[in-house]
């Protein structure tokens, strides 16, 4: 069962994330051409703030606007085109909401542009690897930063999958990332680990991790799962389209939170926050 933590909360816009006391959504917005699940769909301007409002309508707890493909085999996008994406989606987001949004990205330079527009967040797939002043800057600017596992990059992950030992491997190098954070001058409680679902993981170690939840609990820290439309529920259910994947993408979101999972990134708001608030009730009823 999801255990109650000590974690203290963490305020963003005036909104208080009380770790332990339900799971939070964290709604995906993707404004790229090539995503895995919805390439293209909001990469135009107009698009991306209307899915944005109708995310914040089906009560998103955050948006995670992201200008950079990170499905296997994506390539690298040019640091102003990447800004060009995002930024201009961040100042329109916060010019009608008071939502807080996380930035989707590796570089240190959009995190910055798109914090100065209104983000709050950082979360970088990478764990602040790909890019040396990552951390510098979100300790710098003060924000959170969420901290994921990963291999390789997008283009090779998926030949990285050859642990000796995956949980061990992934704690170990969060473990290794948390400490790299604090001496950069980020304190503990404005960081979030992401074992990182998808990236350099085959499908039965996708399914390892999701069981083996309750273990990141030992970081010290909230824990942000991303397991929307994957393909690992794909290759379970013979669903080759990720839009197909919305049930399986509930029972994935629903072992988690059993697990005691602090943050979804999910596609499907609307029908995962409902999922959400019926497995609170049972697994952190009490």
């Amino acid at each position: 069962m999801a255990a109650m933590t000590s974690l203290p909360p963490l305020v963003l816009r005036d909104r208080p994330f009380a770790w332990g006391s339900r799971t939070y959504i964290m709604g995906v917005l993707n404004v790229t051409p090539d995503s895995f699940s919805d390439g293209g769909e909001f990469f135009n301007s107009d698009a991306a703030i209307a899915q944005a409002s109708q995310t914040i309508a089906a009560g998103v707890d955050m948006v995670d606007v992201g200008g950079q493909s990170t499905r296997p085999g994506a390539e690298v996008v040019a640091l102003q085109e990447e800004l060009r994406r995002v930024v201009p989606i961040v100042a329109a987001i916060r010019a009608m909401s008071s939502v807080p949004i996380s930035v989707d990205t590796t570089r240190a330079a959009v995190a910055e542009a798109a914090v100065a527009a209104g983000a709050d967040l950082i979360n970088d797939v990478s764990g602040a690897t790909y890019d040396t002043e990552m951390l510098a800057v979100a300790a710098r600017l003060h924000v959170p930063i969420a901290l994921m596992h990963l291999r390789g990059t997008p283009a090779t992950m998926q030949s990285q999958t050859d642990y000796e030992d995956l949980i061990g491997d992934i704690l170990e190098f969060l473990r290794a990332r948390r400490a790299a954070a604090i001496a950069a001058g980020i304190p503990p409680e404005h960081l979030i680990f992401d074992p990182g679902i998808g990236f350099a993981k085959t499908a039965e170690q996708n399914l390892e991790l999701l069981r083996c939840i309750p273990k990141l609990r030992g970081l010290g820290a909230p824990v942000l799962v991303g397991v929307s439309r994957k393909s690992f529920i794909g290759k379970i259910l013979n669903h080759p389209n990720p839009k197909d994947r919305a049930w399986g993408t509930a029972a994935a979101c629903t072992a988690a939170i059993a697990g005691g999972v602090d943050i979804l990134r999910v596609h499907d708001v609307a029908a995962m926050t409902d999922v959400a608030r019926v497995a609170d009730a049972i697994w952190r009823g009490r």
